[in-house]
């Protein structure tokens, strides 16, 4: 009958489903539930199972089983009709032997345990459905047909036709049955195509998504940023951890990055820096201007030494190394103290441009807040080429400190040289000693109007570039107030001698003058 190992499965199987022996039998087959229930009460009791039955004679010989087996295999495969024929065994016994004769037979009941199961593809299917709906005969002959049930044939059809398709086809001629056939298969080609329209939707969707979610956890960038606004370099990297995933051509489709720009930026990492030697060049000469030149002069710089380059690679350059020009602050200090005397009219009119030297001199004062007290600085500047002509630097804005600049400025002039002296309407320059000044030399006064500084933007100018260049975004503690007066004069004498501008050409107010020939 059994073996031990057919029994422990058995039994095992019974535990483990609660004691539900119907389950055992519809996985294994056997045994009937009379025997399963000895089996388990004796492995309850004993904890084991007997190796084996007592040996006795067979009620049946061999050649019985074997005529049994083959009867049912011959007429029709039923048991019933089996039996009757025969006269013998009874139906456990019989199902038995087709268990031992046929093994793949366990585990299914009756005529349809012995039916191997079949996969069909989707294609198969739909065209076993459209036979089903078109058939001349029973749907038995299409379901032995595709050696399936006829259940399996109607579940078919309802999934891809729905239940309300007719389930019978009428008589009818031959052409509307062929009609019939083509709207049909119409109709499933119409609904494939919108099923692989949706799948591609979502998966573009998808797609989609992703990139955003890597965009902004690997770039920190915000998540509503749109992905085709990144810069190539920054496309690469979403690309690049997105490509197990995706094929390529469709990551670089939503990001819009050509191929060969996505490739370059994946080699880049690993090429020499071709920019190298210019990155070095770039880094002495802001070192050289003391932080003050931005990318603007940096290139001119690079031109006088004969460097051609872009003004746009050098920006990249100096932002890759972090080359910052420190930033501006707002003017504090405010020297105006009343009408103390007769004001003059406004003869600049911002008109700051001059054909010659020594013909528009523009002044005024400024302040540096130093944690060792305040210093002051009066400059003269000629608005010919920006040079400042002369200047004092003190550390109280008195009259002193202003008319000892004046007397400097006065012996640079040579003997027909008469320029007006633009300032605004503070005291220094509305004191009689600033006026005596003016008027022995032969020079004509210009003030500008009360609080607008734009009349004299030309002079606010440098005090700013003075400022960002030297004083601001730098820590001054511990640096006394000589030390300032002595770093401030070493940079207006390097603002004449060695500051290019861009407007003299990428050359210094006394290189521009040197070149015309004035000094």
């Amino acid at each position: 009958m059994y073996t031990l190992e057919d029994r422990m499965r058995a039994v095992n199987l019974y535990l483990k489903y609660g004691g539900n022996s119907s389950a055992v039998r519809r996985e294994l087959g056997y045994p009937t539930k009379n025997a399963l229930k000895q089996w388990v009460k004796e492995y309850e009791t004993t904890g084991v199972l007997h190796d084996g039955y007592r040996t006795r004679t067979p009620k049946y010989s061999k050649e019985q089983k074997q005529a049994a087996v083959d009867y049912y295999l011959e007429h029709g495969r039923s048991l019933r009709r089996s039996i009757q024929a025969l006269g013998y065994p009874n139906r456990e016994t019989l199902r038995q032997w087709l268990e031992e004769a046929i093994p793949d037979r366990r585990g299914l009941r009756g005529r349809r345990s012995l039916q191997p199961k079949v996969e069909l593809t989707s294609e198969q299917k739909e065209e076993a459905v459209l036979d089903f709906c078109f058939r001349d005969g029973p749907a038995k002959e299409v379901a032995a047909k595709y050696g399936v049930s006829r259940a399996a044939l109607y579940k078919w059809k309802n999934a891809l036709l729905g239940k309300e398709s007719p389930l019978k086809r009428s008589k009818r001629k031959e052409s509307k049955l062929s009609d019939d056939k083509d709207a049909l298969m119409v109709k499933v080609e119409s609904l494939k195509e919108q099923v692989e329209k949706l799948e591609k939707q979502v998966h573009r969707l998808q797609l989609e998504r992703d990139v955003l979610e890597v965009t902004a956890e690997i770039l920190r960038k915000d998540p509503g940023a749109d992905p085709e606004k990144l810069t190539n370099q920054e496309k690469a990297t979403p690309i690049g951890a997105l490509r197990e995933r995706y094929p390529l051509n469709e990551l670089l489709e939503c990001l819009a990055m050509p191929k060969s720009s996505y490739f370059y930026h994946c080699a880049a990492p690993s090429m020499p820096d071709k920019y190298s030697e210019l990155r070095e060049r770039v880094r002495a000469a802001f070192a050289l201007a003391g932080g003050r030149y931005g990318y603007r002069r940096i290139h001119a710089v690079l031109t006088r030494d004969n460097k051609t380059v872009s003004e746009k690679v050098v920006r990249r350059l100096m932002r890759e190394e972090n080359l910052v020009v420190v930033g501006c602050k707002k003017r504090k200090y405010n020297s105006y103290k009343g009408e103390i005397s007769p004001p003059v009219p406004n003869l600049i009119e911002r008109d700051f441009h001059a054909d010659a030297s020594n013909a528009k001199w523009l002044t005024d004062l400024t302040e540096f807040p130093l944690p060792a007290g305040k210093v002051y600085l009066s400059p003269m500047i000629d608005c010919f080429d920006g040079m400042v002509v002369s200047w004092s630097i003190g550390t109280s804005p008195d009259a002193g400190m202003v008319n000892s600049m004046l007397d400097n400025a006065i012996s640079t002039l040579a003997e027909n040289d008469r320029p007006v002296v633009h300032s605004d309407r503070g005291s220094h320059y509305r004191w009689p000693g600033w006026i005596d000044r003016m008027e022995a030399a032969g020079l004509t006064r210009s003030m500008s109007k009360k609080g607008c500084s734009p009349d004299n933007a030309a002079c606010e100018g440098f005090f700013g570039r003075l400022k960002n260049e030297l004083f601001y975004g730098r820590s001054w503690a511990g640096v006394s107030v000589e030390e300032f007066i002595g770093g401030l004069d070493r940079y207006v004498h390097w603002y004449n001698e060695k500051r290019i501008k861009i407007s003299l050409g990428g050359r210094s107010p006394m290189e521009y003058r040197q070149s015309l020939g004035y000094a």
